[in-house]
């Protein structure tokens, strides 16, 4: 596959994954630009045999730099509509997008390798040993940050399922 047939399948992809990371549009959209830029520049000195999971390494490898560089992380309260027509109620929708953002706030309070580790494997469906190769962990260390990111975010799903019980039964 050649640069330009991996840029067509996996940009939304990289876009989403440096969206779920940065926060930014804008900065998703430079970031994307960037982590193929470099893949132009080392795609002839490398043989690759999964190029999705090269350019996630290369696409994670832009965002730290950029972290690095700016040592902030812009947050925004919106979250980017479904371009999808659904039949669903306005509550519905409200319901959704609320749980959603309460999803990725708990996502978001997670230590940095649980956050990469559950949005790689959870939210891209990258397999344990392509998703460690990315954040260049070991595969054991991987799996640990996993699991207690994945325990993590259950326990404050269900902290707050029973708070609101708790608060429909008074």
């Amino acid at each position: 596959m050649n640069l330009d047939e991996a840029f067509r399948q996996y940009t939304n992809e990289l876009y989403r994954y440096l969206f779920s990371l940065s926060k930014d549009h804008h900065t998703a959209e430079d970031l994307v630009q960037e982590a193929f830029y470099r893949a132009y520049l080392q795609l002839e000195d490398y043989e690759i045999t999964n190029i999705k999971a090269w350019l996630f390494k290369v696409a994670h490898n832009a965002f730290i730099d950029h972290y690095r560089k700016n040592k902030r992380v812009v947050i925004r309260e919106h979250v980017q509509e479904s371009l999808s027509f659904t039949m669903k109620t306005p509550e519905d929708e409200f319901v959704e997008k609320e749980g959603f953002i309460l999803l990725l706030k708990d996502i978001h309070s997670l230590k940095d390798q649980e956050r990469h580790a559950l949005i790689l494997c959870d939210l891209h469906h990258f397999k344990y040993q392509e998703a460690a190769a990315i954040l260049e962990m070991k595969l054991n260390t991987f799996k640990s940050n996993l699991m207690r990111g994945r325990r993590k975010v259950m326990e404050k799903i269900i902290v707050r399922r029973n708070e609101d019980e708790r608060r429909q039964q008074e």
